[in-house]
């Protein structure tokens, strides 16, 4: 296997984050209506920031309203000690788990800030698509581990499954996604870092939901609305109600999907 990139002397700030990895996720993010609507809503964190932070792009998430930028002059990472729990309504790190001493109890410490009913948001570099083959990295020699969704078996000595991570969490964590971004990624290249490129992301987007305490108990989140929605509301959803028996009843003794007959 060839590189095309040499064995670079690690610096102090992570080459994917001089990449612009976090700047490179906010076009996605913007056609996707779940980060303007509910993740990145109230006021958050983004835990390892520097030098491309979030808070960047705050006018453009219009439910956004403040963003933190924690790095290495305000503490550990993997503790956040001088957060208190439930603070921030939602938490987001671009590319810093990977650089901890203990990924599980720094996602279990992210947990804990964030607020019931607020998300993490977190990316990491897929071992295949960044590492691709080799560790140490020899992209970032300060990475400690690897991530992958799921695999039975990696290449990887230092691999972490993502869904074993979250599973790790307990019954507060609700998994909401969990993606790898492969979108444009060049899978017919020799090894290269392609986090040089001004596109390629070779990372895993995964988001979690921190359930309520009420939830947790339940074991699910139940529906919570006990009032009546208004007059106007009820007719448009006692509509659908009443389209779908209409449609039950005109099709009465005839299977759906059995009428191939002639237009």
């Amino acid at each position: 296997m060839h590189d095309l990139i040499g064995n670079a002397e690690p610096t102090s700030k992570s080459p994917l984050q001089t990449m612009k990895q976090c700047s490179k996720s906010i076009q996605r993010r913007l056609a996707d209506p779940n980060f303007i609507n509910r993740y990145f809503v109230g006021d958050g964190i983004d835990i390892g920031g520097e030098p491309d932070p979030l808070g960047l792009y705050t006018e453009l998430f219009a439910r956004l309203k403040s963003v933190r930028t924690w790095d290495l002059e305000d503490g550990d990472a993997q503790s956040m000690s001088g957060i208190a729990d439930d603070t921030y309504d939602f938490v987001h790190s671009s590319h810093c788990l990977e650089h901890l001493h203990d990924p599980h109890a720094g996602l279990l410490n992210w947990l804990r800030i964030v607020k019931p009913g607020g998300h993490l948001i977190i990316l990491v570099p897929d071992e295949d698509l960044y590492e691709q083959g080799v560790f140490p990295s020899t992209f970032n020699r300060d990475h400690k581990w690897t991530f992958t969704i799921y695999k039975s078996h990696s290449w990887s000595s230092r691999s972490i499954n993502v869904i074993d991570l979250i599973r790790e969490l307990g019954p507060a964590a609700e998994t909401i996604r969990i993606e790898q971004l492969n979108a444009t990624f060049r899978f017919n290249l020799l090894r290269y870092d392609q986090t040089l490129t001004p596109i390629g992301e070779c990372a895993i987007e995964f988001i979690i939901r921190k359930r309520t305490p009420e939830e947790v108990q339940a074991g699910g989140r139940l529906p919570r609305q006990t009032a009546q929605p208004s007059p106007e509301m009820r007719l448009h959803y006692n509509q659908y109600r009443d389209d779908m028996n209409v449609l039950k009843e005109s099709n009465v003794r005839k299977p759906p999907f059995m009428n191939d007959g002639e237009l």
